[in-house]
């Protein structure tokens, strides 16, 4: 049945036909899309039309007008009905009988309407007042009724449109800037709002309202299929959850992948992140450009009112020196900036003479003086070398390669030139392996952006870096390509270190700096996995490292990448917490690199704190605890701001079972986060028997202020002779707050850390991060009669990140199936 068929059943049915016609036209597996919206909006139009011929008989002067996205004919499956009824003054009672015959079939049916009454007077004149309306009336269509009376409205409203773009231009600008601000950028979120967020619906439409005010036009490459792209996937959202919504939860990303035939949720996020890109490019050109021709029509009055008093300097308007009279740039004045690029108009272009056809370097030159600038390149000039650039031979000449480091390490600039390349095509013909990571999700709530602009935001920062470092192309070098292999299966890293070997290569860095480059690549996570995740007193953990990187220049690069890439992750992923610990790391790594051993830490003497906790301890025969304030550091400085390191919690106890999980718990319920936590037993006084248990954590307030140490001793004394439910307390808090709905966390993982340590054996433990998540891992080591040297908590987002340091009963390593058993038996304890 074509969609003719279905709009004249609907017409001859009423109501109850239309909602059938709709309901099938909505359920035809052959029609989606466009075609879709066409036909919904067609079914629609008859529908409406025949409601008002049948309440507007004998009355003159009266319309029905779509408007909005209804007037545009983007009708998704539970779009709302954009409508209204246009009249010219004549019979109130009559005009108002007529509404009510239009709106409450729409509301019987269910359908969301957005309705209106007005004379085209009182239209344009609320139109004046709020720009959303003026915006919807721009996509007014008729429906039924006067087509005179509607086609004078929307002529007028398109010649106030033109006639108010200086005023009104700026002001939607500053609404599309609020709306960004509020709801993200369509092109990074995990959760994206298609309509409101950057990148979006809604700037599409801003971009047509600009087009018709005829002031500038948004670039149209690839614009109307962002659009399309962005309305067919709120069209599959709306059919899988049946809810008038614009935001692609999580939960549902999958539905909406197959109602699109995608092969996964990826595959979906990837094709909207790549439209947004569009939509949000288009839109930064053709603001751009509306500042330009605003601030031009500005000057113009200055001018003619300078020429009007000076006369004759009117005919000597610029000198021989290419200045105006006054001393001012003329308008169109070029600056060079370097061999064939040049600034016009607070826009980097290509000179004159320039021949990118002749000059394969060009393109990067041009962009690397953009980005020094601090300017934009002009989509123009980015245009022109996409389509006649000549590609670069392998490998690079040195110009090419020091003009990509200069790009990337122009700091915040860079961003801007970076997405000018990308909207044309020529990064991936300058890094061909760009590709596979462009516009590529990350499903990691601890990552802000999807894989290829943190590999730019990560360039940034490096660029902060630069001075800290002998070699600084190779540090921004190595940030731009740190995640490159996270677009082919496997181990990132050691895939990445493939790409960044070969690449490296390519733009012309000799063998010596290709190794630097792939050791840096593979290794990107070392220095801050190892910091938080293992014991630093312990040598194998320091020596392994030093293998590992190899030299103390090399330690120096990756210390300044681990920083750059924490800090572009999100804020989650760096702390002063972790720049100390990583820098302590690097100072022991830098320290064995020079030809020092580490330290046993069998040999290192307690201290004066310790050793006087413990012997109090030993005489009172219970739990002893004093807190202090950790030092601040310069570290603070790396973390952007600073940002309280918490506390040292000192504990000794005489040493008996259940210490680790009765203090872990105490630190859970009073919202303490655990950051680091080390168990040693100190031996007693010759003659006594036993041992004093020291415990060094370092704990933070999850919010407001410390308890007291006195309230700490008592919980603990109350857990340890188990007149304190634990496991209770924690039960009633969770019920108090229960978790989103929705929301399904991936399973527990234990894993066995073999080789880390020859002290210890090292289980690492990744989990949802909860309260009391600590304290369920010490019960359950407890039970597995194991002792736990020390632990070393890392926390990521939801995510917790998890290292026990676990001895046997004689203090030596568990043997292998040993090991294993006690990982299975943690993990099961976890899943249940």
């Amino acid at each position: 049945m074509t969609s003719t068929d279905v709009t004249k059943e609907a017409e001859d049915s009423g109501p109850g036909g239309y909602a059938a016609a709709r309901l099938r036209l909505l359920t035809e597996g052959t029609r989606s899309g466009p075609p879709r919206r066409t036909a919904l909006a067609e079914l629609t139009d008859g529908w409406l039309a025949g409601l008002f011929d049948a309440g507007a008989a004998g009355l003159d002067g009266v319309a029905l007008v779509a408007v909005g996205g209804y007037g545009r004919g983007e009708l998704s499956p539970r779009s709302d009905l954009d409508l209204l009824l246009l009249h010219d003054g004549g019979d109130p009672r009559a005009v108002a009988a007529l509404a009510d015959r239009l709106w409450y079939p729409v509301w019987d049916l269910g359908l969301a309407l957005d309705h209106s009454v007005r004379t085209p007077a009182e239209a344009r004149r609320t139109a004046g007042e709020d720009l959303k309306v003026q915006l919807g009336l721009l996509d007014a269509r008729h429906l039924a009724g006067d087509l005179e009376l509607a086609a004078r409205l929307r002529a007028a409203v398109l010649a106030d449109w033109r006639e108010q773009a200086p005023e009104r231009l700026p002001e939607l600008r500053e609404l599309c800037a609020e709306r960004a601000a509020r709801q993200g950028e369509l092109q990074f979120l995990l959760e994206p709002d298609l309509k409101e967020a950057r990148g979006g619906l809604r700037d599409a439409t801003a971009l047509r309202a600009v087009a018709a005010s005829w002031l500038a036009d948004a670039p149209r490459e690839g614009l109307a299929d962002a659009r399309r792209r962005l309305l067919d996937v709120r069209d599959a959202l709306h059919l899988t959850t049946g809810r008038a919504t614009d935001r692609l939860a999580l939960q549902e990303q999958d539905q909406v992948a197959a109602e699109l035939g995608l092969l996964d949720a990826d595959t979906l996020l990837r094709q909207v992140y790549e439209a947004a890109r569009v939509i949000a490019y288009a839109s930064d050109v053709t603001w751009r450009e509306v500042g330009r021709v605003l601030r031009s029509r500005a000057v113009r009055p200055r001018l003619r009112t300078l020429a009007r008093e000076r006369g004759d300097f009117l005919r000597r308007a610029v000198t021989g020196d290419g200045r105006a009279p006054g001393g001012g740039k003329p308008a169109a004045e070029r600056s060079p900036l370097a061999e064939g690029v040049v600034e016009q108009d607070g826009e980097v272009v290509l000179a004159r003479a320039a021949r990118p056809e002749r000059d394969p370097v060009l393109a990067l030159r041009a962009a690397a003086a953009a980005a020094q600038g601090g300017l934009p390149l002009s989509p123009h000039a980015v245009r022109r070398l996409a389509a006649t650039a000549r590609p670069l031979p392998t490998p690079w000449p040195a110009e090419a390669r020091e003009q990509l480091v200069t790009l990337l390490g122009s700091g915040r600039p860079t961003v801007e030139v970076w997405e000018a390349l990308e909207a044309e095509g020529l990064i991936t013909r300058l890094l061909p392996d760009w590709e596979r990571v462009r516009c590529r999700p990350q499903r990691n709530a601890v990552h802000v952006w999807t894989v290829d602009r943190h590999l730019i935001e990560t360039a940034v920062r490096a660029a902060a870096f630069t001075r800290r470092v002998s070699r600084p192309d190779l540090l921004l070098v190595a940030a731009l390509l740190h995640d490159i292999g996270k677009g082919w299966p496997g181990d990132h890293s050691v895939a990445g270190e493939i790409i960044a070997r070969d690449v490296a290569a390519r733009i012309g860095f000799d063998h010596a700096d290709v190794a630097v480059v792939a050791t840096l690549v593979r290794h990107h996570l070392l220095l801050v996995e190892t910091a938080t995740r293992r014991d630093l007193d312990d040598p194998d953990t320091v020596r392994s490292v030093a293998e590992a990187v190899g030299t103390q220049g090399t330690l120096e690069l990756l210390h300044a990448l681990t920083e750059a890439d924490a800090l572009a992750t999100g804020p989650a992923a760096w702390s002063s917490w972790r720049a100390l610990l990583v820098a302590d790391l690097v100072a022991r790594v830098s320290a064995v690199l020079s030809g020092e051993a580490p330290a046993d830490p069998e040999d290192a003497a307690p201290t004066a704190e310790q050793e006087r906790l413990a012997i109090e301890a030993f005489r009172t025969g219970g739990p002893v605890l004093a807190l202090r304030a950790q030092a601040e550091s310069a570290a603070e400085e790396t973390a952007g701001e600073p940002e309280p390191l918490g506390v040292e919690l000192l504990i000794a106890v005489p040493e008996q079972p259940g210490v680790l999980p009765a203090v872990a718990g105490v630190l859970a319920v009073h919202r303490l986060t655990v950051r680091t936590a080390e168990l040693r037993s100190l031996p007693l006084p010759d003659g006594v028997d036993g041992s004093v248990l020291l415990l060094d954590w370092r704990v933070a307030a999850e919010y407001g202020s410390l308890p007291q140490a006195a309230r700490l001793r008592a919980d603990l004394v109350r857990a340890l002779d188990g007149t304190l439910d634990i496991a209770a307390r924690l039960a009633e808090r969770d019920a108090a707050y229960p978790r989103r709905r929705g929301v399904v966390a991936p399973p527990p993982r234990v894993t066995v850390a073999a080789a880390a340590s020859r002290l210890a054996t090292v289980i690492e433990v990744r989990a949802q991060d909860a309260p009391g998540l600590l304290f369920r891992i010490g019960r359950a080591l407890e039970g597995a009669g194991v002792q736990v040297r020390s632990a070393h908590v890392s926390t990521l987002g939801a995510n917790a990140v998890d290292a026990f340091y676990v001895t046997g009963a004689e203090g030596a390593p568990l043997p292998g199936k040993e090991a294993e058993s006690v990982a299975r038996s943690l993990e099961e304890t976890l899943r249940a």
